[in-house]
């Protein structure tokens, strides 16, 4: 009689494991669809494994809870951003638990000088957007300053160290740096704008090249003074950075060929200024923009050590040419 007594016993603990077994490793798994929970700071394990039912990561959250205490990994759980692919067994999920996570937010530096094709490299290098998508983004959204409006987010996607959501979206993304570029805008940029005889979007293209031109602070004003100066007597700008913007590969010297290069932002051949920015201008150089030294040069070439000798006349240019450029 005993021994049938052990028989069902052993029968029935062989029936709970296997069931208990059947639930964690077997063929119910959840998510359905892959999905990202987030746990906030000081969420005990009971309510951890409830919010996870909730968001239908889990059938059984009890279950769940049982299984951590088993395996002692109640303790490890973090106050982080968690992804659970779909068709996740409970195991599945205590593994990622203990994992650790990830932040909800990455901090990311946007240089200044890069462009927009460089931004979202680097947000894609971080996981936070697709870059195709980020600049379909930028090239379908404008900004409006009055009466003018950007030609896309070139040049406004301000240079900054930012906290960006993970999973936020490309546009809620450029609207981070495009809201940040409004509030480093100098005073009354609008009517600034207006006395120099540009618009603002115009000033904007004229601070981008200033960004990729200039290599010390002080020179800014007064590179931004020659271009203003070349604009106003209809003579090509001939900026190198320009044409570089137009070329498919960053290249450290310029050939004739490139000089050539059949484009709007070949400034050697085009009078006036290149459709939009060539890079997101940093505080500085939109300072030097809107506010550019008075000067009466017309040309400058690059001296070394960040420096550039400025000149007046194309005699002068040509001289400062042969002593640093041969």
């Amino acid at each position: 009689m005993m021994r049938s007594w052990i028989i069902v016993l052993a029968a029935l603990v062989a029936f709970v494991i296997g069931g208990a077994a059947w639930m964690i490793y077997g063929e119910r798994r959840l998510p359905v669809e892959p999905t990202t929970v987030d746990i906030a700071p000081g969420t005990s394990p009971d309510a951890i494994t409830q919010q996870l039912g909730q968001e239908g990561v889990v059938a059984s959250p009890p279950l769940l809870l049982l299984y951590l205490r088993a395996r002692h990994m109640t303790s490890t759980i973090l106050a982080a951003e968690y992804d659970f692919p779909a068709h996740q067994s409970v195991a599945d999920v205590a593994e990622r638990l203990a994992s650790g996570g990830h932040a909800a937010a990455t901090w990311i530096t946007i240089p200044e000088g890069f462009t927009a094709a460089q931004i979202a490299q680097r947000l894609a290098m971080h996981g936070l957007v697709d870059g195709r998508t980020f600049l379909a983004v930028v090239a379908m959204t404008d900004l409006r300053f009055g009466r003018a409006r950007s030609t896309g987010l070139e040049g406004y996607l301000f240079p900054d160290t930012y906290l960006v959501p993970r999973h936020g979206s490309p546009s809620a993304i450029a609207t981070l740096m495009t809201t940040q570029f409004m509030r480093e805008l100098p005073p009354a940029y609008t009517q600034v704008a207006h006395k120099l005889g540009f618009s603002v979007p115009q000033v904007v293209i004229i601070a981008s090249m200033v960004e990729r031109e200039a290599k010390v602070d002080a020179e800014r004003p007064i590179i931004a003074g020659v271009i203003y100066n070349r604009l106003r007597r209809h003579m090509p700008l001939e900026i190198d950075a320009t044409i570089e913007y137009a070329l498919p590969h960053h290249k450290q010297q310029l050939s004739f060929q490139d000089l050539a290069v059949n484009s709007p932002y070949n400034t050697y051949k085009h009078a006036g200024l290149p459709p939009t920015p060539i890079a997101n201008p940093g505080r500085k150089s939109l300072l030097a923009a809107f506010h550019p030294a008075t000067v009466d040069y017309l040309y400058y070439v690059y001296r070394g050590h960040g420096h550039h000798q400025f000149s007046r006349t194309l005699q002068q240019q040509q001289a400062a040419e042969r002593k640093y450029l041969h």
